[in-house]
């Protein structure tokens, strides 16, 4: 079974979310800080998933992920905030987290979203995608497309990987740069087309999947 750590000083909501999670499959331990929560991870308790608050006293969400992942690079954060800004979002995935919900939370989108975020895990965890004729080495990182290596770069590697671990998901170029380009990098936004581009004419003959442009936005792999 599961083992999820819900991080929320609402103690009614926290207990409102554990009860729920527990009644739906899996085993949730509420606590009320980031505090609590180390000393339940460092007790012993392995966790498979961390929901977190951002406005928590002492140590705040976005500390208390940026901790964890610096700990642990794969288990899944998801922040459950009363947060709508932009601001907020764009530094809590700078933090690491891997999904953000916005108060009242709908606790059946809650559902969905673990069972997204555990099957995303499995991904990461094997380190390796296999997409028909396909398949991706992130330990190697390589790829190789009908038993034929693709020659690609480390940051095309990276960028494919990205969109390919999360079909249909749509990343923007803002985030797309965040995550693979050092932060002080002078290049411009329009430096991840370039990228794309060339992941297209190299991924040509690979018709398990294409690269879409989401107009305004930035970027999702599609599977055939």
């Amino acid at each position: 079974m599961f083992k999820i750590l819900v991080v929320e000083d609402d103690r009614e909501l926290n207990r409102a979310v554990c009860s729920f999670l527990n009644q739906n499959g899996y085993e949730a331990e509420g606590c009320h800080g980031a505090k609590q929560a180390y000393d339940a991870m460092y007790g012993g308790t392995l966790f498979d998933m961390i929901i977190s608050d951002i406005m928590m006293p002492e140590v705040d969400g976005f500390e208390f992920a940026a901790t964890i992942r610096e700990l642990n690079q794969d288990i899944p954060i998801l922040f459950m905030t009363a947060r709508d800004d932009f601001a907020a979002k764009q530094r809590g995935y700078k933090a690491g987290i891997d999904d953000y919900m916005v108060k009242p939370i709908d606790l059946d989108e809650l559902l969905l979203r673990i069972g997204a975020l555990f099957r995303r895990a499995k991904i990461f965890g094997s380190r390796r995608l296999e997409i028909g004729a396909l398949v991706l080495d992130a330990e190697e990182h390589t790829a190789y497309l009908k038993g034929e290596e693709l020659p690609l770069t480390v940051r095309e590697f990276n960028l494919i990987f990205k969109l390919l671990s999360y079909p249909k998901k749509t990343f923007t170029r803002s985030q797309l740069m965040d995550e693979f380009w050092d932060g002080d990098t002078s290049s411009g936004l329009r430096t991840v087309d370039v990228y794309m581009t060339k992941l297209r004419n190299k991924f040509a003959g690979c018709g398990e999947f294409e690269i879409v442009t989401v107009h305004g936005l930035g970027y999702k792999a599609v599977l055939k």
